[in-house]
């Protein structure tokens, strides 16, 4: 047995003359999403003013009501000097607080207000004949938060299952028979006396001859997933009782045979399923709850679309309506749920759907697979998506930061826990969109570095998973967001394959550090495996589906078209990794052979950081071909249907369609500009040429002095390069790339292709390879040149010493040119104005220790420790080595910008003989192959 909550104890010192007023406070945030009926904009908050007749006392702001009621409540008490007790109420206690209040719901001065269950009991004194003032037990139970929160204090398991509350509410009524008559086998009350004839008309809104009917649209959710979900419409009276309606439209005879849901989404909402009380839940209802579920259980009878949405048990068809009484207004609110918005309800509840809903790009927009800088980010952002996911599957975050101080290795640990849903508004800052606690800051004046894990568990403790990743931020923001993101990936790989074997479920979430408890996780996503149990197609099980009308170039594995055509000039204005790109874009269904098209989804600005996996894998690989200015059209077959009925705005018409037509998707998009990434502005702001051209001109003049005939480019991205050499002449015959990215190697191969066929120059030969630089493969064995610009600080240091290994060990080429960022450059580069616009504003304040110049660098080293490694590579592997730079001055600090090392082949030795490689395994994928002598070759593999 709990002990008594601040509210408890003030209801029993002054009973009904405590006078609760609860008011939302606004506040301005950012990442909106607009008609998304059951997300909130941003945290809803609330303060509480309580009325007392001795003292009148004003709660702090909070996220939920309760809180803020309590908060109130606890402020009088110490204002008054109560001492609350710390003694555990008596059954007989909490029963009597319970009978007080249901006694207070029957009065005269509870008619008059307007809290939303007074509307039910205006509402009743207007129905019919034996009907007038009878209100559902249901009703009761459901609508008064105080009733429900007295009841956790006699039975803790009304918090998984509120309709715990009705036998108690029963019970309770029962005690009060001068008062309230009541019917325990049928659910309903009536007040024994009637009301005050004053009190009535005070109350009522009605006016003679102004009834009017409204035509609500709400959703029939039937119990048989075999069924489809439908549009309703509910013809409702303001003279009469809404909840009649919602019962014939049930095919019920009696109101109090209906159960009501807890709000879908947000706690203001009144978007509530109703659904018919199963008959073993009347008839045990009263004795014990737990044993009618269980026959429910059996009947097979649980709805599951319905009670996924809810998180609680509703069995039958159902009915989702968005209609009822509110603390604003004694008005009945309403407004009409359509198919549209259910479908968005239904992919709501996934990390993915959390999304793309806030970008309002449902056909577009894909969970990103990286968070790398507030600025670039967009939509809701990744601790905000978490909690939001949380919060529809009653589940509770908890967020835990370290910061290890790097100046001292005596600095002590700081280690800050922080409960998401029960920290008051007061004692916290929001940033981001997403609250920080009190005194928890980055510390970068002090060198320290973050790691912040992440636990989630139910409402009552049980523990789901746990997030402990190994990786450390600068920003304590951005370990937040960066773990946050990681378990928001996993989950989201799961709902869109919830059959997935256990072995591989294990295995994603070692590789992200996420643990999880088997039992309890699949017992609060059960329901999902039938939600979003999405079909594979054929793509998905690796089948092509190109039509011979796709130009082969443009065809990535994984990624096919059914068709694709880039149109406009080429203005060389092209999207890079790390890049904001902004397009407009719209998506239409098209039916196969009619040459019927719908649209669905359209934007006339739409941005995303490139490389960041923030749009639909067909997207950006589209665009990556693209430059400003141009305009693709592409086409794609279907994605899950739950996507396609969230987009269209008539999803009864989309449905029709997609059942008895052969469709697909249709995307048109148009490129409109390119952002480039803050380092590539500062060095053309600063450099001119800008220091990007100055690493390219410094390796082509290297390249012609060297007289080499062969040159492979590891690293070579988007082949900017290799596309500079076809600009001069050189001796070079044969010119060979190498990247991980297919997308930049797409570009490469577009851009290298048409230069290459409209080329005079001594190249017969050019291939481009998917792979990484760190393994060997002896198709490159021995090439004269090799250049590595501006690639090897993206790598972890330990994986840039093994290239090092690597090329000089077994690629072996005569000459190997390797440029890096050099890190006492940034303390010029971070004073342009540039730099500081985009500085996150909690930055600003801080004594700044020259940052990365991008978020993708794993390290960047000084003048000393580049030329240690250059130096112990090159004797390790009987190479020479010559410093030189781009940017800046070698002769004066600090330096060249990019500094560069040129390691020449010695002699050869009889250790550095390589054995045969003819044998030799061929890692790298051929992407891309071009020849003088058969240009017909020319084509992206498939």
């Amino acid at each position: 047995m709990t002990t008594f909550t601040p509210k408890a104890i003030v209801h029993k010192r002054f009973g009904s003359s405590a006078c609760y007023k609860v008011e939302e406070v606004h506040e301005s945030t950012q990442n909106g999403c607009p008609g998304l009926a059951i997300m909130q904009k941003g945290p809803c908050l609330y303060r509480c003013t309580l009325q007392l007749p001795e003292v009148t006392v004003v709660s702090g702001i909070f996220k939920k009501k309760k809180d803020a009621e309590q908060s109130a409540a606890e402020l009088a008490i110490e204002k008054l000097g109560i001492n609350p007790t710390t003694k555990s109420p008596s059954l007989p206690e909490a029963w009597d607080v319970l009978v007080d209040r249901v006694s207070f719901l029957f009065s005269d001065e509870f008619l008059s207000t307007l809290h939303p269950l007074s509307g039910h009991f205006r509402a009743a004194l207007q129905r019919e004949g034996d009907l007038s003032g009878q209100i559902p037990a249901s009703v009761v139970a459901i609508f008064d938060a105080t009733l429900c929160n007295m009841c956790k204090s006699l039975d803790p398991k009304v918090e998984s299952n509120p309709f715990l509350v009705i036998p108690y509410v029963v019970r309770a009524a029962a005690r009060l028979s001068e008062l309230i008559s009541t019917s325990e086998e049928e659910l309903w009350f009536r007040r024994q006396n009637p009301y005050a004839p004053e009190t009535v008309d005070s109350s009522s809104i009605q006016q003679l001859g102004s009834t009017k009917t409204f035509s609500i649209e709400a959703i029939n959710v039937p119990s048989s997933l075999e069924k489809t979900v439908e549009r309703v419409i509910l013809n409702v009276s303001s003279s009469g009782y809404f909840l009649d309606v919602i019962t014939k439209q049930l095919g019920l005879l009696k109101a109090s045979d209906v159960l009501i849901s807890r709000p879908i989404g947000k706690a203001s909402s009144e978007t509530r399923l109703y659904f018919a009380a199963p008959k073993q839940y009347l008839l045990d209802m009263s004795s014990d709850l737990l044993n009618a579920k269980e026959a429910c259980n059996s009947e097979g009878s649980l709805n599951a679309r319905a009670s996924y949405l809810s998180g609680q048990d509703i069995y039958g068809d159902a009915i989702l309506a968005s209609i009822g009484y509110t603390w604003r207004s004694k008005d009945l609110f309403y407004e009409d749920v359509t198919l549209q918005s259910y479908h968005r309800m239904v992919i709501g509840k996934t990390p993915g759907g959390i999304y793309k809903l806030s970008r309002g790009a449902i056909l577009a927009a894909e969970l990103p697979l990286a968070f790398t800088t507030n600025a670039k980010w967009k939509g809701y952002f990744p601790r905000e998506m978490l909690c939001t996911f949380c919060r529809q599957h009653r589940l509770e975050p908890i967020f835990s930061t370290q910061s290890t101080l790097e100046e001292s290795s005596e600095s002590p640990k700081s280690h800050k826990k922080l409960k998401v849903t029960d920290l008051p508004v007061k004692e916290a800052q929001y940033a981001n969109g997403c609250v920080v606690a009190a005194g928890v800051k980055d510390s970068v004046e002090s060198g320290g570095s973050f790691r912040c894990e992440v636990k989630i568990v139910s409402k009552f403790q049980d523990f789901i998973l746990e997030c402990s990743p190994k990786d450390s931020f600068k920003k304590q923001s951005d370990s937040i967001q960066n773990v946050s993101l990681k378990v928001l990936l996993w989950l989201n790989a799961y709902f869109r394959d919830p059959t997935v074997p256990s072995e591989r479920l294990n295995a994603s979430a070692d590789g992200l550090n996420i643990r999880f408890d088997p039992q309890n996780f699949i017992k609060v996503f059960m329901l999902c495996q039938h939600i979003h149990n999405v079909r594979r197609n054929e793509t998905e099980e690796g089948k092509s589906v190109c039509s011979n009308s796709v130009n082969v170039s443009y065809a990535l594995p994984g990624h096919e078209f059914r068709s694709l055509n880039i149109e406009g000039p080429d203005s060389g204005v092209t999207p890079s990794n790390g890049s904001l790109s902004s397009i407009s874009y719209s998506v239409s269904l098209v039916t196969e052979g009619e040459h019927m098209k719908e649209l669905l989804e359209s934007s006339d600005d739409f941005e995303f950081e490139i490389a960041s996996g923030a749009v639909i894998p067909h997207l950006e690989p589209v665009i990556m071909q693209m430059t400003v200015g141009q305009s693709a059209f592409f086409s794609v077959d279907l994605p899950h249907q739950e996507l396609i009925l969230a987009a269209a705005d008539d999803s009864a018409r989309m449905l029709s369609l997609l059942s008895s037509k052969t469709c697909f998707l249709e995307y048109t998009i148009t490129l409109l500009r390119v952002t480039e990434p803050l380092e590539d502005r500062m060095e053309q702001a600063l450099f001119s040429p800008p220091l990007s051209k100055q690493r390219v001109e410094y390796a082509v003049q290297s390249i012609k002095e060297s007289c080499a005939t062969t040159l492979v480019d590891f690293g070579c991205g988007s082949g900017s390069l290799l596309d500079s050499l076809l600009n001069y002449p050189t001796s070079l015959e044969k010119i060979a790339g190498v990247d991980i990215s297919q997308k930049s190697l797409t570009r490469a191969a577009k851009i290298l292709h048409s230069k290459l066929d409209a080329s005079m120059s001594a190249i017969n030969s050019a291939v481009l390879y998917d792979g990484s630089i760190t393994a060997f493969d002896s198709r490159l064995s021995g090439f004269d040149i090799g250049t590595c610009l501006e690639v090897i600080e993206h790598m972890e240091e330990d994986q840039a010493s093994e290239f090092g290994n690597v090329v000089l060990s077994l690629f072996r080429p005569r000459v190997l040119i390797v440029s890096t960022p050099n890190y006492e450059y940034n303390v010029i580069l971070q004073k342009s104005n540039l730099s500081s616009q985009e500085d996150d504003p909690e930055d600003k304040n801080q004594a700044q220790s020259c940052k990365f110049r991008n978020h993708d660098h794993k390290f960047e080293w000084t003048r000393e420790q580049f030329n240690c490694w250059a130096t112990e590579l090159a004797m390790r592997h009987n190479y020479s080595v010559e410093f030189s730079g781009v940017g800046g001055s070698g002769d004066t600090e600090p330096g060249f910008a990019s500094q560069i090392a040129v390691f020449r082949r010695g002699p050869v030795r009889q250790e550095d003989v390589l054995p045969e490689v003819s044998d030799m395994e061929h890692p790298y994928k051929v992407i891309w192959e071009w020849s003088s002598n058969d240009s017909s070759r020319s084509a992206l593999t498939n």
